[in-house]
C-alpha cells in the first residue's frame, strides 16, 4: 500500500502522484551489505580498491563500505573517484534514510560520483562504495567533508584497507605473506585483510604466526572501536580472544610491528573458550540471597513507596531465570526486624557454598550517627534502619565474614549507603554496589515505580540488558558498566543533600574490591 500525505498536520492541496520503473542505471534493488569495511570521519580521505574476494550486490556489483558517525543537521559531502571503474556512491542511516548517487552533479563530464546531503539524525550511516556496472574492478578514493573544505589523507596504523585477502571462516587456518606491493598503512607497514562473518555473543580465537616477522592483529567490528594486539602468549606471535558483541561481517587486518616488515605467515580463526574462572561458573539455582525491603516504617521514619516491592522484584526475576536457591529469603517491612534479618542472613549464607553466589540486597531508609571509630573518616557511621531498629555498618560486615561463596555481592538503595564499601570491601570475592556516597541521600525512582534507581537498573541489568556481548555471561566489568551508562542517563540531574544540608548530585558507587572485570556475576540461561 502507498500512502500520499503531508509534512504538516492539515495542509491540503492538490498534488500528482506517479510510479514508474527506475532506470537500471540510477538504482540499487540489492540492499548494501550490512558490515562496514573501515571507518571513516568528517575531513578524511581513504583509499581502496573493488575487486575479486569483496562483497557483491546481487545484481554482480562489488561493494565496500564504511561506517560514519554523524550529527542531526551536519552537512556533508562525500566524493568517490576513480580512474579505473565507473563510482557509484549510496548511504543510508538512521530511520531508513537513504540516497545515491551516479555522477558528480557538478556537471565535470566525468564519471565520479559525489553526494552532497544534511544528515537527519545522530548516529552510524553506511556509506557504500561500489560502480556502475556489475563486474567493474580497481582502485578509489573515498572522501568526506564538510562542502568546500580541504580533506586529510588516509588516517594513520588502524586505517581500514578494503578487504584484500578473501574471506574466512570461523574454524579456518590459511597461509598468506606480507610482501612488497601489498597494501600499506599510513605508517608504512603493509598489510592483508580478511572479513569473517560473526554473531553476536560467540567466542573467536584469532592468531597470526611467523617466524620471519613480528605479527600484528587488528580487528574491526561491523560498529564500533577496532581492537589491535601485538604479542600473543609465544612473543612475537600476535592473539585476539574476543566475544562478538554485534551479528554482521568483521574484518581482520594482518601487519607487522615495524613497519617494511615481510615474510609468510598462517592466519587462524577458531572457536574461543570461556576463560578458566568463568568456565568453573555453573548454571542453574546458584543464587543465594537474602532480600530486604522496607517501605512501612513505625514511628518517626517516613514510609517509602515502592521500597518493599524492590525486594519482591528481584525475588520474582531471578526465580523466573531459574537462578535463584530455593533457601533464599525475601523479607518485607514488618518482617524485616533486626533479628529475622540477621538470622536470613547467616542461615542463606550458611548454606552457600564455593560454587554460589551470595547477594545481600537493601532498599529503605539509610541513616547516619555520630561515631568516634577511627576507621570512620568523617566521623560518622551508617545505618540500615530495618523495622525495629538499625542495623550497623559494623555489624553488617560482621555478617559477611560468615561468607563461603564464590562471590558476594552487596546492593544497598539507601541514602548514605556508600559508607558501606569501607567496612565490608576488605577481602576478595566480595563486590559492593551502593546507590550514593556516603554522605548523601538516594531518591526514590517514581518514574519507574521503584524505591531506588538502583534496584530498578540492578533487575533489568541481572535478567540480560548487561550482558553487553551476548554471552549469556553477566560479568562484574559488564554489571558495573551497565550501571554507571543507566546513572549517567536516568540520574545525573537527581539532586541530593548531605545530613547537614549542603546540596549535590546522587552518585552511585561501585566497589569490586578484588573481584576483577571478567569474573562472572550471574550465568544466564541459553536460548
Amino acid at each position: 500500500m502507498l500512502s500520499a500525505t503531508s509534512f504538516e498536520a492539515g495542509e491540503t492541496g492538490r498534488y500528482s502522484l506517479s510510479v514508474t520503473r527506475a532506470d537500471a542505471g540510477a538504482s540499487r534493488p540489492d540492499p548494501t551489505p550490512g558490515a562496514a569495511t573501515g571507518a571513516i570521519a568528517v575531513g578524511e580521505q581513504v583509499r581502496g580498491r573493488l575487486g575479486e574476494g569483496d562483497a557483491q550486490l546481487r545484481s554482480g556489483e562489488y561493494v565496500n563500505t564504511f561506517t560514519l558517525r554523524g550529527r542531526a543537521g551536519e552537512r556533508v559531502e562525500i566524493a568517490l573517484t576513480s580512474d579505473q571503474f565507473d563510482p557509484f556512491l549510496m548511504l543510508s542511516g538512521p530511520g531508513g534514510f537513504s540516497t545515491f548517487n551516479d555522477d558528480d552533479p557538478t556537471g565535470n563530464g566525468g564519471l565520479n560520483s559525489r553526494l552532497i546531503t544534511t544528515l537527519p539524525a545522530d548516529g552510524a550511516y553506511e556509506i557504500t562504495a561500489t560502480s556502475y556496472a556489475p563486474g567493474e574492478s580497481g582502485d578509489y578514493r573515498l572522501s568526506v567533508s564538510r562542502p568546500g573544505a580541504e580533506v586529510a589523507d588516509t588516517p594513520t596504523r588502524g586505517e581500514q584497507a578494503a578487504p584484500s585477502g578473501g574471506r574466512l571462516s570461523i574454524g579456518d587456518t590459511i597461509s598468506g605473506s606480507l610482501a612488497a606491493g601489498d597494501a600499506q598503512l599510513n605508517s608504512g607497514e603493509y598489510s592483508d585483510s580478511y572479513t569473517f562473518i560473526g554473531r553476536r555473543g560467540q567466542r573467536v580465537a584469532i592468531d597470526a604466526v611467523s617466524d620471519e616477522f613480528d605479527t600484528y592483529l587488528m580487528l574491526s567490528p561491523p560498529t564500533g572501536d577496532q581492537l589491535d594486539n601485538d604479542d600473543g602468549p609465544d612473543g612475537t606471535n600476535a592473539r585476539l580472544t574476543e566475544v562478538l558483541a554485534e551479528d554482521g561481517e568483521y574484518t581482520i587486518q594482518v601487519t607487522s610491528f615495524a613497519p617494511g616488515e615481510t615474510g609468510r605467515y598462517t592466519l587462524s580463526v577458531t572457536q574461543g573458550q570461556e576463560s578458566e574462572r568463568q568456565r568453573t561458573v555453573q548454571a542453574g539455582q546458584r543464587v543465594f540471597a537474602v532480600m530486604v525491603g522496607v517501605s512501612d516504617y513505625p514511628g518517626d521514619h517516613n514510609d517509602l513507596p515502592f521500597t518493599d516491592e524492590d525486594a519482591i522484584k528481584l525475588e520474582e526475576e531471578l526465580a523466573r531465570q531459574g537462578v535463584l536457591n530455593p533457601a533464599s529469603i525475601v523479607l518485607t517491612n514488618a518482617q524485616a526486624t533486626r533479628a529475622s534479618v540477621t538470622a536470613a542472613f547467616r542461615e542463606v549464607a550458611a548454606q552457600a557454598g564455593p560454587d554460589d553466589l551470595f547477594i545481600f540486597f537493601f532498599s529503605g531508609h539509610g541513616v547516619q550517627e555520630d561515631s568516634d571509630d577511627p576507621a570512620e573518616l568523617d566521623g560518622r557511621r551508617e545505618l540500615l534502619s530495618l523495622h525495629d531498629g538499625d542495623l550497623s555498618d559494623d555489624e553488617l560486615a560482621a555478617l559477611f565474614e560468615t561468607v563461603d561463596a564464590r562471590l558476594a555481592l552487596l546492593v544497598i538503595d539507601a541514602c548514605y549507603s556508600g559508607g558501606f564499601a569501607r567496612d565490608i570491601i576488605t577481602r576478595p570475592g566480595i563486590m559492593g554496589v551502593f546507590s550514593s556516597e556516603e554522605d548523601l541521600t538516594s531518591a526514590v525512582a517514581d518514574k519507574f515505580q521503584a524505591g531506588g534507581y538502583l534496584s530498578h537498573f540492578l533487575r533489568t541489568g541481572l535478567e540480560g540488558a548487561a550482558d553487553e556481548n551476548g554471552d549469556n555471561l553477566v560479568t562484574a566489568g559488564e554489571l558495573s558498566t551497565y550501571l554507571r551508562r543507566q546513572f549517567q542517563v536516568e540520574v545525573a540531574d537527581v539532586q541530593a543533600e548531605t545530613a547537614d544540608g549542603q546540596r549535590n548530585y546522587q552518585n552511585l558507587v561501585i566497589d569490586r574490591g578484588g573481584v576483577q572485570v571478567d569474573d562472572v556475576i550471574l550465568r544466564l540461561a541459553g536460548e
